[in-house]
């Protein structure tokens, strides 16, 4: 029996993905798939050889799954949360679990983080071979993914619910509005191909592009102005689908929700809206914390607590998008586009404010998340993002290649942070 959709933040759904690496090496280690069956193969009291592939585990309040390539795993909540209390290290003991079967079967270990900060896509991508290989076959063929917008990209997806066109418009409308600032708490990706970029945030630098031959899948990748069902379906899904069409892609690909690729995309299926944008951090409680702060500057928007919803949902996609490309850069320091943006969240007077300050001063005001989350949370608003505190770590300026050795120490020092579940301080 199906049951009612729930309605605005009755629930929340998260999803963290994580990399497989080499134990020594710290190379990516395409091995996703013998971990999840190695774990199956548990749960169900066999040997794993005597299972076909699994791309799915159960274990408790969270599931593992398979993603595109097979050096990364996803654990996400087994069931929408009512409460987040305990969730965090709920997470952080199954990717204990995780890391100790990746050990014993393949000698990888899991390490959290958004980007691998030297692995070469051309030649370490591995798809998932198994079920649903068709659907990644089709992405390959259509867009080649072995670039590190495909394959080298970790993400924390959160979800919020709605339950009919009212809530839906609502809740898009002040989502549209804070995905710029989502950087600014989350940016974890500051190196790629062994070099800092000088980016904070190149996970959505190498994301926003990742489709442009199908234009229409990510859009400007602030969602547009469709504030019901009917014409978010016109503008996104079909648009998608006649491009989807012009170019001869595979069949299995049109007709379905999860080709969309914006910041934010709808999932009528589900009855929410799924956030994008948040970079994995370096421990559950982190990737946790940062969700929950973009969940309740949403809900601040949402209850109206300092504008209109008809304010938020008038504003334009271009200023937004701006600053989003502003916060992929400089997360936190990245400066406001003016009074009328910073007044959405109650901001007067605030020339010259950056996005860390939006969020220094409003996150604390609006966050209500359980306790164990403060700390975490404090950590990225007093101490910057993890990409700040790695950079640091690394003490390298924009252009610098750090030695490899250093970056293995330091993928090494944030593995530790996930299995123990703590904040990384340089």
């Amino acid at each position: 029996m199906k049951r009612e959709p729930y309605h605005l933040f009755e629930v929340h759904g998260i999803e963290i993905e994580s990399m497989l690496l080499d134990a020594t090496t710290f190379d990516v280690a395409p091995c996703a798939d013998r971990v999840l069956r190695a774990a199956e193969a548990g749960r169900r009291g066999v040997a794993p050889e005597s299972l076909d592939w699994v791309g799915d585990h159960a274990d408790g309040r969270i599931e593992w799954s398979n993603e595109l390539v097979n050096h990364v795993v996803e654990f996400k909540t087994a069931a929408p949360e009512r409460d987040l209390s305990g969730l965090a290290e709920a997470f952080r003991a199954s990717q204990v679990r995780c890391d100790a079967l990746a050990r014993a079967h393949t000698g990888a270990r899991l390490v959290p983080g958004a980007m691998h900060p030297f692995m070469d896509p051309r030649r370490e991508t591995h798809l998932w071979p198994h079920d649903n290989a068709e659907v990644y076959g089709a992405y390959d063929r259509l867009f080649d993914c072995r670039r590190h917008g495909w394959s080298n990209l970790q993400s924390v997806h959160l979800n919020l619910p709605f339950a009919d066109d009212d809530e839906f418009a609502r809740l898009m409308g002040a989502i549209r509005v804070v995905l710029p600032l989502v950087p600014a708490l989350a940016a974890a990706s500051p190196v790629i191909d062994g070099r800092v970029t000088g980016l904070l945030d190149n996970r959505l630098e190498v994301y926003r592009t990742n489709s442009a031959k199908v234009g229409a899948m990510t859009g400007d990748v602030i969602p547009e102005q469709a504030f019901d069902r009917d014409a978010y379906r016109r503008i996104v899904f079909d648009a998608i689908d006649r491009e989807l069409a012009t170019l001869g892609a595979d069949e299995v690909l049109f007709g379905v929700e999860w080709t969309n690729a914006r910041g934010a995309i709808a999932r009528f299926d589900r009855m929410a809206i799924e956030i994008r944008l948040i970079d994995a951090q370096e421990c559950a409680a982190a990737d946790v914390a940062v969700a929950a702060a973009v969940s309740a500057l949403v809900r601040g928007l949402v209850e109206e607590r300092w504008s209109s919803g008809a304010a938020q949902r008038a504003q334009p996609g271009g200023p937004l998008l701006d600053l989003l490309v502003r916060t992929t850069a400089a997360g936190p320091r990245a400066a406001l586009p003016g009074a009328d943006y910073a007044a959405l969240f109650g901001l007067r007077g605030a020339a010259g404010a950056t996005a860390g300050d939006l969020v220094r001063r409003v996150v604390p005001e609006v966050f209500d998340g359980p306790a164990e989350l403060g700390e975490p949370l404090r950590i990225v608003l007093e101490r910057g993002t993890l990409s700040e505190r790695l950079v640091q770590a690394l003490g390298a300026r924009p252009g610098a290649e750090p030695p490899r050795e250093h970056l293995r120490a330091l993928l090494d020092r944030l593995a530790s942070c996930l299995l123990e579940g703590r904040s990384f301080v340089p």
